[in-house]
């Protein structure tokens, strides 16, 4: 997948970089213009000002009518659960779990490949450049692998989770123990992962980190064996983590510790861990998780669709948390849509606080808030200092939104705000990596209507047993 010589985005419409500090931003820059030399951005500023030089040979797209910003970054998804969505659609957490493990247990590798190529193509179709995924189930000869070769094939930027679970029912955990796997076995496969796919090089397409699943569905050895391992290894940890008051009642009556104490009794504590949810964390947990540098992927949606809460996503911002989005499973939120979560992550700041009373401002996130969490929050919270802003020197991944879109009329004026309040359609224009992966409403690497067929055939046969 070879990228052009050189591109040039010009006519920008509205650019925003996002570069800056969250609290002392860039501002958007009218009638914008970036440069792409292979892979990297060269330059971008005003397209007044763009030097003559850099058009010399170079692929010029118009982007008249756009705003253009960084790529979006997916910091939680569980792919394979875009075969089964609408399922339990009342239930909590535990329950919900429940009722899926069994179908989640027919999945097939040729399954995990094309559901993990649909995610993230509606993934891309949303704006989002980079994501992780945090596979946790290996059924009938399904491998990490398969959603790698997906993300490739689809020319994503991908960080992969070797997830895991090793408790089972009979040992006190939730999953049946037929979804679970032997810990021996576990870290051999960490192990080959990580040396067949980990790239830790500065623009790297793929990376990989291991996760295992939960506190109710691994065993504290196995926490621990695999904060070791990565450490050794140099990879990152990821876990869900606070997600439900349920969680908090399973924690402190197995291991006589909330979530995060047992988390960081374990060694999961530090720079390297990002944790999923974080929806009931206290303010002294946030204090806690800022000073030892976590990170948190927040997933609004889902947490909605499952009645587990509201982040508290400011407060884990002003505590010095690294927080980033994540659109989590397509069977717990039932799309893919990362601008919409975006969003949807801004709107459900302004509920938090006592019914009928007015929310406490240091609740509130801003259009520009919801947009740094979906770019530069992702890059921080992946530990990325190549992705998450238009400037030179980082990765050429950039999305273009036409703004003379029916949903943005009237919201012109404000293309900041329009992005985050507005509804948000399909992008435009996906680029990563210095290559077009999305156009039109089309990517250009794989057939979307053949795909969503053996998709929705998959699904079928998980469905009917």
């Amino acid at each position: 997948m070879t990228a052009p010589a050189r591109t040039v985005l010009r006519s920008i419409h509205t650019l925003i970089p996002m570069q800056g500090e969250r609290l002392a931003p860039m501002p958007p820059i009218p009638d914008g213009a970036v440069v792409v030399e292979g892979s990297v951005i060269v330059w971008a500023g005003r397209d007044s000002d763009l030097p003559p030089a850099l058009l010399e040979g170079a692929a010029v797209r118009n982007l008249s009518g756009h705003v253009v910003l960084p790529g979006l970054v997916n910091t939680h998804h569980h792919l394979y659960q875009t075969l089964t969505r609408c399922i339990a659609p009342d239930a909590g957490l535990f329950e919900w779990l429940r009722t899926l493990y069994p179908i989640w247990l027919r999945l097939t590798p040729d399954a995990a490949f094309d559901s993990a190529q649909l995610g993230l193509a509606e993934l891309a179709l949303s704006g989002c450049t980079t994501s992780s995924d945090h596979l946790y189930l290996f059924p009938n000869g399904v491998r990490l692998d398969d959603t790698i070769h997906a993300a490739r094939e689809l020319g994503v930027r991908f960080h992969a989770t070797r997830g895991s679970m090793s408790l089972g029912e009979s040992q006190g955990g939730l999953p049946p123990d037929r979804a679970v796997e032997r810990e021996n076995a576990i870290l051999a496969d960490s192990v080959r992962v990580i040396e067949t796919f980990h790239d830790p090089a500065r623009l790297a397409m793929t990376r990989v980190a291991l996760a295992p699943c939960s506190p109710f569905s691994v065993t504290g050895d196995l926490m621990r064996e695999s904060a070791v391992l990565a450490r050794e290894r140099g990879v990152m940890l990821h876990t869900h983590l606070a997600e439900t008051a349920d969680e908090d009642a399973f924690c402190l009556n197995q291991f006589g510790l909330r979530p995060l104490d047992y988390a960081e009794s374990l060694g999961w504590v530090g720079p390297d861990v990002w944790f999923a949810h974080g929806v009931h964390f206290s303010s002294a947990d946030a204090a806690r998780l800022g000073a030892c540098g976590c990170g948190v992927a927040h997933c609004p949606s889902s947490n909605m669709r499952l009645a587990s809460g509201i982040a508290p996503t400011r407060t884990l911002l002003e505590a010095g948390v690294k927080v980033a989005l994540g659109v989590d499973g397509s069977a717990s939120n039932d799309s893919s849509h990362l601008l919409a979560e975006a969003r949807q992550a801004m709107l459900s700041s302004r509920v938090r606080g006592v019914p009928g009373q007015a929310p406490h401002a240091h609740d509130l996130l801003t259009a520009h808030d919801a947009l740094w969490l979906a770019t530069r929050g992702g890059a921080a919270v992946l530990n990325r200092d190549d992705i998450g802003q238009i400037a030179p020197g980082y990765a050429a991944d950039m999305i273009a939104v036409d703004l003379r879109d029916l949903g943005y009329s009237g919201a012109r004026h404000d293309s900041m705000s329009a992005l985050t309040l507005c509804a948000p359609p399909r992008v435009a224009l996906n680029m990563v990596n210095g290559r077009v992966i999305m156009e039109a409403g089309q990517m250009t690497a794989i057939d979307l209507p053949a795909l969503a067929e053996r998709h929705d055939r998959h699904s079928a046969r998980m469905l009917e047993g």
